[in-house]
């Protein structure tokens, strides 16, 4: 029997003591509206289709019951086609394993503290790849201890040893050089990611962030790793008991989300959707897009962090997942589901003619409106993230036009609504907006 509905989620979540100030959890897990483990099973036929069109409506309505959501965002972020089996879906999940452990293990040849469950914080060569030998921090795992202490002077375990296995001077190509130059950067986000849950006080979890972080920053080269992936990833690692299964999802998410990390010599990723921000505002609060201009704010930069890491600052841990789950109901797209394992494999009975036929009904209700707006033929329809933070600053704009007299007050006025904002509220208020824009641009 499901009998914490109209339960806040915090207890799943849970908050160190210590930390009074963390704001409060707003959604609230509720009979009907939530989508439950009962529900979320009765989607299923016998041999583990999925209606999902059926599930879509009812997230976005109420969110995700805690003890099934990391199976359902594998669902949400694209990891699985609907339209296929749970044995099709069981055997992908264990080739994906294999393909990650192989991943790790590539990692592990280049530098042995990978999967050891520890983690550095400092670096560890120079930028010629020159071995620096004594790193000043080396975190390691101690079992029911929470944060290890610092490996002491006359500390002879093979920890010392592990860190000059990975930086013996022999030689090195960029690639490799590149990669353990961010393993330090990599750690100290971890140790600052979600510290104020308990989840994190173990030192096993921290590590399988570093790890997973690690390898994700070796495969995709093209990116490597950016402050605020971890930021991303910690939720898979909460939600999905298995690392590999916490890999795969945060790889989903990052192929929407890599853009915005890609930098080259002269822009960030995250400046195009900055961009669209500016003409989406421009369309709809023309008089709030002046005073931002007038500001020197025209370039949206304030924003910057909202779309960087999807409001993971600006809502409590609880609010952010809801969020989320809510945006990737609304933006679902079956079209976008592709299996991407070996050939041979059973992926490609994941693929057959059972996936082709996508029908709309199987969307989400922001790609609906996007697929009858044909903005399909035109370009690439903007994520909902863009119209999220386009409400955000709709709903601020007149404290916006009346208090902002230059940057800081603007900034100041969207960092005092962290903690406060609703998350439902805001989306209602996204899909809101993107029909007026779609409606406005078509005039145009």
């Amino acid at each position: 029997m499901w009998r914490d509905h109209g339960a806040p989620v915090d207890s799943f979540y849970e908050v160190r003591p210590e930390c009074t100030d963390v704001p409060k959890t707003k959604f609230k897990i509720r009979a009907g509206k939530t989508l439950s483990a009962r529900k979320w099973q009765a989607a299923f036929t016998p041999e583990g289709y999925l209606d999902i069109g059926k599930t879509l409506g009812r997230i976005y309505r109420g969110g995700i019951h805690p003890s099934i959501r990391g199976e359902v965002w594998e669902f949400l972020l694209g990891c699985y086609d609907p339209k296929t089996t749970f044995d099709e879906r069981e055997q992908i999940r264990q080739l994906r394993r294999v393909q990650y452990a192989r991943c790790k293990e590539d990692c592990r040849q280049m530098f042995p503290i990978i999967g050891s469950g520890r983690f550095i914080t400092a670096p560890v060569i120079t930028e010629d790849g020159e071995p620096i030998q004594d790193p000043l921090v080396l975190l390691e795992a101690n079992p029911g201890k929470g944060l290890a202490s610092l490996p002491q002077e006359n500390d002879t375990s093979n920890s010392s040893e592990m860190v000059k296995q990975s930086t013996s001077p022999s030689p090195q190509d960029k690639k490799v050089i590149q990669w353990k130059l961010t393993l330090h950067q990599i750690g100290l986000d971890v140790v600052r990611t979600d510290r104020t849950l308990m989840f994190y006080e173990k030192q096993e979890n921290l590590a399988k962030l570093w790890d997973i972080l690690a390898v994700y920053a070796w495969v995709d080269t093209d990116v490597g790793y950016c402050q605020g992936m971890s930021d991303l990833c910690s939720p898979m690692i909460m939600l999905l008991e298995d690392e590999a299964d916490a890999f795969w999802c945060f790889e989903r998410l990052m192929r929407r989300l890599r853009g915005n990390f890609r930098c080259t010599e002269s822009s960030v990723g995250v400046e195009a959707q900055l961009s669209n921000l500016a003409s989406v505002t421009q369309v709809i609060d023309p008089k709030l897009h002046q005073h931002l201009e007038a500001l020197g704010g025209g370039d949206y930069l304030f924003a910057f962090r909202m779309l960087m890491v999807l409001f993971r600052r600006e809502f409590s841990f609880g609010d952010s997942l809801y969020l989320w789950e809510m945006m990737w109901a609304l933006e679902y797209d079956p079209g976008l589901v592709s299996v991407y394992e070996e050939p041979d494999s059973a992926s490609e009975n994941a693929k057959g003619s059972k996936g082709k036929a996508k029908s709309i009904r199987q969307c989400g209700k922001y790609e609906r409106e996007n697929k009858k707006s044909g903005a399909k033929n035109a370009e690439a329809p903007l994520p909902i993230s863009v119209f999220l933070v386009a409400s955000v600053l709709k709903d601020k704009s007149s404290k916006l036009l009346t208090e902002a007299r230059g940057l800081d007050d603007v900034v100041k006025i969207l960092n005092d609504m962290t903690g406060n904002l609703d998350a439902k509220k805001a989306c209602s208020g996204a899909m809101k907006l993107h029909k007026k824009y779609l409606k406005k641009a078509k005039q145009t």
